[in-house]
């Protein structure tokens, strides 16, 4: 079923991933492309010159959080005060809403940064208070838009921006750059950078054509930043240069775990750290929200294996006030268990059930939950991940409806791995394997880790590792080659002499100066 791989064959299939070819930051496209960039552009800069009171609406997930930090440092650059809110994810709701019309009084121009494009009735409002709005966003366009004095976002039919997954804070990096240039002043724009790669790689954004290019910049001027709270990480966890893994599996977590459990300006206050002090302090902060983010995922995740209806080809599991910060990790981890798209909803005291969705393989969750839309109090998102909310009395009609666009939709069903780029004989495995792999990082969305299958593979020992024995280290063995193997999240049962099948990635283990070569499992059968 799946081709031997040879080193000259892996290099061959992964290069064929990029039919643009290896982009750089001198492809990216104008600012203008963007459709009301100019005139979001030009009444910004009006504002600027006549002193208005400008106000910056964010969002509370790492997208959200450095689009705000992007603007705030902006105009902290330029020395210009601007207020800035991230909406709590508890008190507030999502995005720019009438919850937070009340605290916004007094501003003559309010930027929406990675939200806004379905807040119709909050548009209103804000028309109704005399605040004018630009909105910047990137997600999908319900069938009514607001009004506004300008919209960025490059899902508008009339965008001639050429790409369509880019995320919000690649946009709010986008209208830095219109505005630097509309005040003709001189700033770097490398250290923004920096920040737009972090929200790249956490919204899952396609790490393709520009995406991979901002990545590859920003990830190498992070590696170098005066940043604090980039110094203040890098100190932490023990690191002289990040990677696209670093960022995705610890920073990302760490700046999402403050809206998830508290508020997120705790995490702009940390990107946007004066000093290394102060950045130490925050830090220390967040790595306690995410202590206790880990320990209520974990559990909220048990119930919803438990609650699951398998059969289902969408599923939705609800809870009695599960904690609505973490419903949307939950909903990730079991989609990736039963490999298929799932729902998580919390139940509130009014009866009200919030949460989040996660797509699985070719299913475009948002676009099979928009046709049921009549069932919802509130609905955004994209592709690959959905907010919502419905009254508990609708949530059994909901339910069928989903199945049933499901059905419709016609799912593509994945019989192979497509991520399995063929068969590999540990013999092959070496230093010149991986160094092929790194040419085409960084990995991610649109352009995953190559993972490999072998048959044949003894197990000659398997342990648990980790505080809780959470993970397993194994000995493997194919043709008198021993390899060490790492599998997360895993707490079955393997025997030494059991003969399997793995599934794969190949990673250099840099421990107290050696490199070794390990296996990173992702099934064994």
């Amino acid at each position: 079923m799946y081709p031997p791989v040879t080193l000259d064959a892996l290099d061959i299939m992964l290069q064929k991933r990029f039919k643009e070819g290896f982009l750089s930051l001198k492809d990216l496209p104008h600012p203008s492309t963007f459709k009301d960039m100019e005139k979001a552009t030009e009444r910004i800069v009006r504002a600027i010159k006549n002193k208005e009171k400008i106000t910056i609406i964010g969002d509370y997930d790492v997208d959200g959080v450095t689009s705000t930090t992007l603007m705030k440092l902006f105009f902290d650059e330029i020395d210009y005060p601007v207020a800035w809110i991230i909406p709590n994810r508890f008190r507030d709701g999502y995005g720019l809403s009438a919850n937070i019309i009340p605290r916004i009084e007094g501003t003559e121009l309010a930027i929406t940064v990675d939200n806004g494009i379905s807040a119709v009735y909050a548009a209103q409002l804000c028309k109704e208070e005399g605040i004018e709005l630009i909105i910047t966003d990137h997600h999908m366009l319900a069938p009514e838009v607001p009004e506004a004095y300008a919209i960025i976002d490059q899902k508008q039919e009339t965008c001639t921006f050429p790409y369509e997954e880019v995320c919000g804070a690649q946009i709010a990096w986008y209208l830095i750059a219109s505005l630097k240039n509309a005040l003709g002043i001189k700033i770097d724009m490398m250290p923004y950078m920096e920040l737009a790669a972090i929200a790249i790689i956490a919204d899952v954004m396609p790490l393709r054509h520009i995406n991979r290019a901002m990545v590859i910049a920003g990830i190498a001027s992070l590696s170098k930043s005066q940043r604090p709270a980039i110094r203040a990480f890098m100190e932490e966890n023990g690191k002289s240069e990040l990677t696209s893994e670093d960022i995705a599996f610890f920073l990302a977590p760490l700046i999402n775990a403050a809206g998830r459990m508290e508020d997120a300006s705790h995490a702009v206050d940390f990107l946007a750290s004066a000093n290394i002090y102060d950045a130490r302090v925050r830090l220390e902060r967040l790595m306690e929200f995410n202590r206790l983010r880990k320990e209520i995922e974990e559990q909220i995740t048990q119930y919803a294996l438990n609650k699951a209806r398998r059969e289902d080809e969408v599923i939705i599991v609800e809870g009695k006030e599960w904690h609505e910060g973490v419903v949307g990790i939950v909903a990730a981890r079991v989609a990736r268990i039963f490999e298929k798209p799932c729902i998580v909803l919390s139940e509130n005291e009014e009866g009200l059930l919030k949460g989040s969705g996660r797509s699985y393989g070719e299913c475009d969750l948002f676009d099979i939950v928009d046709g049921c839309r009549a069932y919802l109090e509130k609905f955004g998102g994209h592709r690959a991940a959905i907010g919502l909310s419905l009254k508990k009395d609708r949530l059994d009609a909901f339910r069928k409806e989903v199945q049933d666009a499901y059905l419709r939709a016609n799912v593509p069903v994945e019989e192979v791995d497509t991520e399995i780029v063929g068969e590999l004989s540990f013999s092959e495995i070496s230093f010149a394997l991986t160094e092929t792999v790194r040419k085409y990082e960084p990995y991610g969305q649109g352009n995953p880790w190559p993972k490999f299958i072998s048959r044949n593979v003894e197990i000659l020992q398997a342990d648990t590792m980790g505080k809780e024995g959470e993970h397993l280290r194994f000995s493997l063995l194919q043709d008198g080659i021993v390899i060490p193997a790492v599998k997360f999240k895993s707490k079955a049962l393997y025997h030494e002499g059991d003969k399997v099948t793995v599934i794969y990635t190949v990673n250099e283990n840099h421990f107290r100066g050696k490199v070794t070569l390990q296996l990173m499992i992702d099934k064994i059968r």
